[in-house]
């Protein structure tokens, strides 16, 4: 096998891996588990629960139950998982004495009740790990998964879960993404918007994926029968055909629903994406069904909430194209 450790993690926060369901979290939370730094400690750093630990922590099993706790992972990256690394950092007496993954492969944006419904297999046999000890568990086979499922034998506390291995990607989005219509970097911009109060909707043009909260487009909660919106200008004149909508860290402050239209240089409204249900803190990608050209779109979010990232994909008009072209020669030549 080759080295593992050059592998990308696939759960990475960094990437866009999620913790989206636990069993228990009662000590310490899920989401610890796919943090991008080395866990830490501090100590004397006491809530009203206890000692805070920088890790996933369930509360002791007493109803005689073997378990196993559970932790529900998205892969940032779908893909063959070569090792997992199971590591209990700082967890000493409260450690699980054995762990588990399972592994499935489940298309879309799959809710967690679907999820525990799924098709699991078992990556990595229910194993013993010792406390404040990262071990390594290297995986044969080649299927690609799309999320994981930790178990802890019976509870305890783990730090971190890293998923190294080779990234497949759906082969449906492989052809024609060449150019974000909607990034400030193309010239894309947001020229209105219903509500901007604690981030402002430009930020989810930025690029790269988003770093904290604050860092995409949050409007504050309505209390009237309305929806927000923002409206974006596009780089060009384009027919836009798949939408990348990011709620990454919007976790019980997503959108309810969310839809697309475009409109064209002449005002006219064109339906694009009709009103669908994204998952909280999630990457997603969705067909548009438009034909007409557009140069501005419209996305509106039910009732309010958060968005990460916007992405636009599709191709340039010829004209779009040529606009873009006469504006770069414009202003680089003084013309």
């Amino acid at each position: 096998m080759s080295d593992w450790s050059q592998l990308p993690d696939l759960a990475a926060r960094q990437v866009g891996g999620s913790v989206v369901a636990a069993n228990d979290e009662f000590f310490a939370e899920r989401e610890n588990l796919v943090k991008d730094e080395a866990p830490a400690y501090r100590p004397h750093t006491f809530t009203n629960k206890g000692q805070e630990y920088d890790g996933w922590e369930t509360r002791r099993r007493r109803d005689g139950s073997a378990g196993p706790d559970w932790a529900l992972l998205r892969l940032g990256i779908a893909g063959v998982p070569a090792a997992i690394v199971v590591d209990t950092a700082y967890f000493v007496g409260n450690y699980p004495p054995h762990v588990s993954v399972e592994g499935a492969c489940v298309t879309g944006q799959p809710g967690v009740e679907e999820l525990l419904a799924a098709d699991w297999h078992t990556v990595v046999p229910r194993s013993p790990v010792a406390g404040d000890t990262r071990t390594v568990f290297e995986v044969s086979g080649d299927r690609r998964l799309t999320h994981v499922r930790l178990n802890m034998h019976p509870d305890g506390g783990i730090a971190r879960l890293r998923v190294h291995g080779t990234a497949v990607p759906d082969p449906q989005w492989l052809d024609a993404v060449p150019f974000d219509l909607a990034a400030l970097h193309n010239g894309g911009r947001v020229v209105g918007c219903s509500d901007g109060f604690f981030s402002p909707p430009n930020n989810m043009l930025q690029p790269g994926i988003s770093r904290f909260m604050a860092d995409g487009w949050e409007t504050r909660r309505r209390r009237d029968d309305g929806n927000d919106w923002a409206t974006v200008a596009l780089a060009a004149e384009a027919v836009p055909t798949v939408l990348e909508l990011d709620t990454t860290h919007y976790k019980g402050n997503a959108p309810s629903r969310l839809s697309l239209d475009g409109y064209t240089d002449s005002g006219e409204v064109v339906p694009l994406l009709p009103p669908v249900t994204p998952q909280p803190d999630a990457p997603h990608r969705f067909r548009l069904t438009g034909e007409q050209p557009v140069n501005q779109v419209r996305l509106n979010v039910f009732p309010d909430g958060g968005i990460a990232r916007l992405r636009l994909y599709g191709p340039l008009t010829p004209a779009g194209r040529q606009a873009l072209h006469d504006h770069f020669i414009a202003t680089t030549t003084g013309n």
